[in-house]
């Protein structure tokens, strides 16, 4: 795993958070940047940090940029919707284009501005297939072998959704871990909740693996919607209301395009000294 290397200087980092879901953006295109485990625990930490859903490393690479995220526990994740869409913004902001190619893990993730302060971002295809997802063994992707009969999907990052009556009624920090760990998921998961409050309209609510409870998340996001096309609950264009505000979601067939807002908060930079003990 990259980590930062040694110097004395400060590190400018900027924050951003998309419908709630909030990330510390580290520049790496004219500095290179070294993101150790313990480096991402550090600048998570919301006391003696700065605090983060998830750490995103922009760089030079094929397209636009490459970026690369950290969950807060210092582990990687391979997509983050809404980072992805921040980071889009800053870049279109910066450029003056209205169309971006990001790489991500996920591979080539498509950009655009939606107009109105919006940005769009495509997240590529779902994964439906057990062991893309993956899974442990081969199994129903549309109902799991799990209480509740939660539907598996992949977009880059493992996701289990329930569907039940009344998102508002379940307590996450109980329900999420369980799910997160469980042995059909090698890789851990995340693990939403969501209830149909209207024609293609669905209220959801996210436990991210690495992380815990978040007000949005935009890979959650998309899987949800094509949990809930596949289920035959919504059609593929799909309105989600999250903890953190509303995000538009489009299963087309070039891929799942999520929409929404978007917030570059500040930019500030950490001193010599803390990263030095940080590392």
């Amino acid at each position: 795993m990259r980590a930062m290397e040694h110097t004395r200087e400060p590190l400018s980092f900027m924050k951003m958070h998309g419908l709630g879901n909030d990330f510390v953006v580290l520049d790496g295109r004219a500095r290179r940047i070294t993101v150790t485990p313990g480096l991402a625990r550090a600048i998570a930490d919301r006391h003696r940090g700065v605090g983060f859903d998830q750490l995103a490393l922009i760089e030079t690479g094929e397209g636009d940029a490459r970026l690369t995220f950290y969950n807060a526990d210092g582990s990687t994740a391979g997509a983050c919707g809404n980072a992805t869409r921040c980071i889009a913004r800053f870049l279109m902001d910066e450029s003056g284009k209205d169309r971006l190619t990001l790489v991500t893990e996920r591979g080539k993730l498509f950009a655009r501005d939606a107009g109105s302060g919006l940005t769009s971002v495509n997240m590529g295809h779902p994964q439906l297939d057990w062991q893309d997802i993956p899974l442990a063994s081969e199994m129903d992707t549309l109902a799991l072998p799990i209480e509740g009969k939660p539907v598996a999907t992949g977009m880059g990052n493992p996701h289990c959704t329930f569907f039940i009556e009344d998102a508002e009624a379940i307590d996450l920090e109980a329900f999420g871990p369980r799910f997160e760990h469980h042995p059909l998921y090698p890789q851990r998961t995340n693990v939403q909740v969501a209830s149909l409050i209207g024609a293609d309209h669905l209220r959801m609510r996210v436990w991210e693996r690495g992380v815990g409870v978040t007000l949005s998340s935009g890979s959650s996001s998309c899987a949800t919607a094509v949990a809930a096309a596949r289920r035959g609950l919504t059609g593929r264009k799909v309105t989600l209301e999250l903890d953190g505000g509303t995000l538009q979601i489009d299963w087309r067939d070039d891929g799942v395009w999520m929409t929404g807002a978007t917030a570059h908060v500040f930019d500030g930079s950490f001193g010599a000294d803390w990263l030095e003990a940080a590392r």
